[in-house]
């Protein structure tokens, strides 16, 4: 952009923010994002597999599975609020997300605080309905959010931190889930560990796409003042880091699809399908990878989404025994190799 545009940018933003209107009570609880409540759908697959691999009792599973939801849109909600008051200078600098609450409304630091305090609590105290281990991981929910947007941690402003740190709560969902449904035990490591990487790979796509369109449309230095981390990338370290995510994501996978239900390997080729899905999309120009809220739009990712879901659910209840060769030891004996000139 020219200097002289991005003057006059500066000199408009300058002047909106001295007469933003003061804010209304539904603009404070715009800061709650409801509508992102899409991105729970990461809560799903910790219920499938706890009720697939743990076949636990259904009878309280309706309650806990309404409350266990109720519980992370509070949670996530009190994240949203901190995160959009505490980012309200850096948002001011993004092509679009200038037009947010915090940035472009007068609001009371006391009402903020006090909102975010009111969804953290309660948040909290439904959790503690579900037993300790839902209401610790609801805590470390809540800590992530605080490590993630405030000072002196904030780790969205590191690079490879930010992803890193950011992508924490898909593995938290998925736990949330896996206790709505089995309050008697955890996911395994290997399954959270590739939840965590394969958020990673989430996150690092929609940085990929965010450096691309705002470094062609305002240049490197506006999007370094929308946040900081960018300072620190470039367009082929975060190709790179992509890579790296979703190998790391597959190794785990295969790991718990081995060690836990075999049959889930026949789901793998639909799975790698959805990550190439994905990371197309975040190449595209103005790409729902960087909102990934709007992800439901995509009608391919929909359907790439829909055919891998299908196949997750069909081999979490289809026993094939023939494939738990693939985790035993098996070598082919040279006697049985073709000899030459035969």
């Amino acid at each position: 952009m020219p200097s002289s545009d991005m003057t006059s940018s500066q000199t408009t933003a300058g002047a909106t923010a001295l007469t933003r209107k003061t804010a209304r009570l539904r603009d404070y609880l715009s800061l709650a994002r409801f509508d992102h409540a899409t991105k729970h759908v990461f809560v799903i697959p910790g219920l499938i597999l706890a009720y697939a691999l743990r076949e636990p009792s259904l009878l309280d599973a309706p309650p806990r599975i309404v409350i266990g939801f109720v519980v992370a849109i509070a949670i996530a909600s009190a994240n949203y609020i901190i995160n959009e008051w505490l980012d309200r200078e850096f948002d001011a600098h993004h092509p679009s997300k200038h037009h947010r609450t915090a940035v472009s409304l007068q609001l009371s630091p006391v009402l903020v605080y006090a909102q975010y305090a009111a969804f953290a609590a309660f948040g909290l105290f439904l959790a503690s309905w579900l037993g300790t281990a839902f209401l610790t991981v609801s805590v470390i929910f809540l800590i992530s959010g605080l490590v993630y947007n405030v000072q002196p941690l904030r780790s969205k402003d590191r690079p490879f931190m930010d992803v890193i740190s950011e992508s924490v709560n898909n593995p938290i969902r998925l736990t949330l889930g896996w206790l709505m449904m089995d309050p008697s035990s955890m996911p395994p490591a290997s399954l959270l560990l590739a939840y965590w990487t394969g958020g990673a790979f989430l996150m690092g796509s929609k940085r990929l796409s965010e450096y691309r369109d705002i470094t062609a449309l305002v240049g490197l230095e506006t999007l370094t003042r929308y946040r900081k981390s960018f300072a620190g990338y470039t367009a082929e370290s975060l190709v790179v880091s992509c890579l790296v995510y979703a190998m790391l994501s597959s190794f785990f996978l295969g790991v718990f699809l081995i060690k836990y239900r075999v049959e889930y390997i026949l789901a793998f080729p639909f799975i790698a399908g959805l990550f190439g899905c994905y990371l197309w999309l975040s190449m595209l120009p103005d790409s729902i990878a960087q909102r990934p809220e709007r992800m439901f739009r995509s009608r391919r990712l929909m359907t790439t989404l829909a055919v891998t879901v299908g196949a997750l659910l069909a081999f979490s209840f289809i026993d094939l025994p023939s494939l738990a060769s693939l985790s035993n030891r098996s070598f082919t004996p040279v006697d049985m190799l073709p000899r030459h000139g035969k």
